[in-house]
């Protein structure tokens, strides 16, 4: 990577720009499916083995960003989207970016060793890797399938928040990973269908720039399928009670009936791509609504409310 120049002259940076580095509100999702993995897991776990578990995959989240948003300085810089991030503002030094990016990465990870268990630190090591290396170095420069297979990346925080009451990997984690795994597709081409032309200003090789608009439709729809059995499976394995299944069915059904028109579309109609970003901005509420109906299921068994 060439450190691009600021854009501005450079100003002093404050709490707000390094907070900004972390991405708030991806960060948000990523502590709630973690919290949520957590909460799901059988057995239990001291409040504050548990506070620090969701604190150290905050922080891995933060870092991982952190160092994103580092690499990709000078792309930020030519997106209208992102044009107004701390680094392409010219509001921090690049060094500084970097370094913030390692240091709360790395004491995530040790922390999470010291006060969890070493199976949660090393698959949050693995997660911070495959996104600020595999991710944004390797797979999104590169390859139009980088949200398919980055979507791995952020798909570790349930899987993180379920080892770190377990200590272990079984399928029900593995099934949480997968959950987000398959979601993150759609979810992304449908942003990406509305500011396709940021990406191939820069040269990212996203979907619909490379593929085009008639493919990148398709595919979402073909995610959305996948999604429903995906999504229930945890209920299917008993892994979950019917409160989960249920609204895991109904949620993906609507996920499924909301791709159909944005695969239907044709290129061209419509100039404020409506469907599509309800999609994206229904995509959101997903996974949100499915994560907490995990957890509800997991309190209302304990309590022995469908019992």
């Amino acid at each position: 990577m060439t450190e691009a120049a600021p854009t501005t002259t450079q100003l002093p940076a404050d709490w707000r720009d390094f907070f900004a580095l972390t991405k708030p509100r991806v960060m948000s999702l990523v502590i709630f499916t973690g919290l949520c993995g957590l909460l799901a897991a059988p057995g239990s776990i001291h409040p504050v083995i548990g506070f620090t578990a969701i604190l150290c995959i905050a922080l891995g989240a933060g870092g991982a960003a952190a160092l994103n948003q580092w690499w990709e300085a000078d792309i930020d810089a030519g997106m209208k989207r992102t044009s107004k991030r701390p680094l392409p503002a010219g509001r921090m030094n690049p060094k500084d970016a970097r370094d913030f990016g390692i240091m709360i990465s790395g004491f995530s990870v040790l922390i999470m060793a010291m006060g969890v268990n070493y199976l949660a630190a090393a698959i949050l090591l693995l997660s911070i890797i495959y996104y600020a290396v595999v991710y944004t170095i390797w797979l999104k420069p590169r390859t139009p399938q980088n949200i398919v297979i980055g979507g791995g990346a952020g798909a570790f925080p349930p899987m993180i928040g379920w080892i770190a009451v377990t200590g272990d990997v079984t399928l029900m984690p593995i099934l949480l990973f997968a959950i987000i795994f398959f979601w993150t597709p759609p979810h992304f081409w449908a942003l990406a269908l509305f500011v396709q032309s940021d990406y191939a200003k820069v040269g990212i090789p996203m979907m619909p720039v490379v593929k085009g608009e008639r493919s990148t439709r398709r595919q979402i729809l073909g995610y959305s399928i996948l999604l429903v059995p995906i999504a229930a499976a945890p209920w299917f394995i008993g892994g979950t009670g019917a409160f989960y299944g249920v609204t895991a069915i109904l949620l993906s059904l609507v996920f499924l009936l909301m791709s159909i028109p944005v695969a239907l579309r044709t290129a061209g109609e419509g100039d404020k791509m409506s469907l599509e970003k309800r999609l994206f901005a229904f995509s959101i509420f997903y996974l949100f609504a499915l994560f907490a109906a995990l957890v509800v299921d997991r309190v209302a068994a304990y309590n022995g409310v469908f019992a």
